[in-house]
């Protein structure tokens, strides 16, 4: 990804979203990982140290929000002035929170999706970095962003399995909304240590993957993005 980001770096937003929800699936079955939530504003994760925070939302009509900010990488501000993330925003956004999040200075970054591109505000020449690159580098386009998922799971869960084929298929199979407990079991078996201190909890994993609408059972959660 450039520093700072250009629209051009980030993925088709339904890889990106398959991508986020497999993070969000494995953190559901651990206790040592992000912070996860699922609402009416889209997949938000919380970094338990505070070092970044992101939301990526879905529309039903191909429409996406990806925002967030990083705490190391993200600049806000220009000189003395606050950046204003939102300039040229279309009238779809939620407005209301996204104003909120503004004022509160959360934001890193804000890039919407529509008419099959991605989009975001103009930053100032002086901007050296919006942080999308240090908090979500797996967003980006092409093989590599997925190897990052990867590293990024061997990272936290400290194992020495090589977990690239089951994580690359847990993937398709949440992008393509057929997750089913064999995907869930493949997955965790692949990135989680089953010797380590923590508990491995499959049943958590697989009721979060359910609420988030990757299962052939269910596919209620975010609609499909075309």
């Amino acid at each position: 990804m450039h520093r700072p980001s250009v629209p051009e770096d980030l993925d088709h937003p339904r890889r990106v979203w398959a991508r986020a929800a497999t993070l969000a699936v494995v953190a559901a079955a651990m206790d040592d990982w992000d912070d996860f939530s699922w609402g009416p504003h889209g997949l938000e994760c919380w970094n338990g140290g505070g070092s970044y925070w992101w939301r990526l939302k879905l529309y039903d009509d191909g429409r996406a929000l990806l925002c967030g900010q990083d705490s190391d990488g993200s600049c806000t501000h220009d000189g003395n002035r606050q950046i204003d993330f939102l300039a040229g925003g279309p009238g779809w956004l939620p407005w209301d929170r996204m104003r909120d999040d503004a004022q509160g200075n959360l934001f890193g970054f804000v890039y919407w999706w529509q008419d099959g591109a991605w989009a975001r505000a103009p930053y100032p020449e002086s901007m050296d970095d919006d942080g999308l690159a240090m908090a979500l580098s797996w967003a980006g386009r092409g093989e590599d962003a997925v190897d990052q998922i990867v590293e990024d799971l061997v990272a936290v869960t400290e194992t020495e399995v090589d977990p690239a084929v089951a994580v690359r298929a847990f993937i398709a199979a949440a992008e393509a909304r057929t997750v089913g407990e064999a995907d869930i079991a493949a997955l965790l078996g692949a990135v989680c240590d089953q010797d380590s201190w923590y508990e491995v909890r499959p049943e958590a994993a697989l009721a979060f993957a359910v609420k988030l609408g990757l299962t052939a059972e269910d596919r209620g959660g975010v609609p499909v993005a075309s």
